[in-house]
């Protein structure tokens, strides 16, 4: 995958760009294609098994990282399958809760490479590097802690409001095995996501290794 690779290897305003901008894009040429046409059944079934496949595979990828962008990546690819539940219902219902999902998603990203980006002048890029953030910086600490909550869909923020509508919107629609899939790979997705905050509040072991700044 060149996801991970690309948001550890890139500046941080790169990587956020590139983590936002193609998902809207994407997602509002789909959305317009689908209010003013349709994709058919065919490509309804292939958004079906692209979601269950990225939901599966970012939660899954995402317990394994040890450092906060490449993290943050996996966790991306996640929220790709999510957003793409409201592509595989293909109602106006889906349609809604995808954009609800997509702007929910945009926010919480900006707000964690916001964090991201500030920290890396305090040489944070290890999961366990934010061991003494809390006392060092508190602000940020909760802060950060708040936004990956979010990520990993705790209530009652916001992303978990986005999973809700989004697999709301697949039971609506049919897609009885969609919705429990989302279901057990968000609670796989709240410890991977999960770990960010517990290590920035309560601490953790060191990373031994470093690698270079990017």
């Amino acid at each position: 995958m060149w996801a991970p690779d690309i948001y550890e290897g890139s500046p941080t305003p790169v990587t956020a760009f590139l983590s936002i901008a193609p998902k809207i894009s994407i997602s509002a040429n789909i959305s317009r294609l689908s209010i003013y046409g349709s994709y058919g059944a065919t490509l309804q079934q292939i958004f079906f098994f692209c979601s269950i496949a990225s939901m599966i595979l970012g939660a899954l990828a995402a317990m394994a990282q040890t450092k906060v962008k490449r993290l943050l990546a996996h966790s991306s690819i996640g929220h790709v399958g999510y957003i793409r539940t409201g592509f595989s219902c293909g109602t106006i219902e889906g349609i809604q809760s995808l954009l609800i999902g997509i702007f929910i998603y945009a926010s919480m990203t900006i707000d964690a490479f916001a964090i991201v980006s500030a920290l890396r002048q305090s040489r944070v890029k290890y999961i366990a590097d934010l061991g003494a953030l809390a006392k060092t910086n508190p602000i940020s600490a909760i802060t950060f802690s708040i936004t990956m909550f979010s990520y990993a869909g705790i209530p009652p923020l916001a992303g978990f409001c986005s999973k809700f509508y989004l697999f709301f919107a697949a039971l609506g629609c049919g897609a009885y095995f969609l919705a429990p899939v989302g279901i057990v790979t968000s609670v796989i997705g709240r410890w991977a996501a999960g770990r960010l905050p517990r290590v920035s509040q309560f601490g953790g072991p060191k990373a031994v290794l470093r690698g270079p700044d990017t």
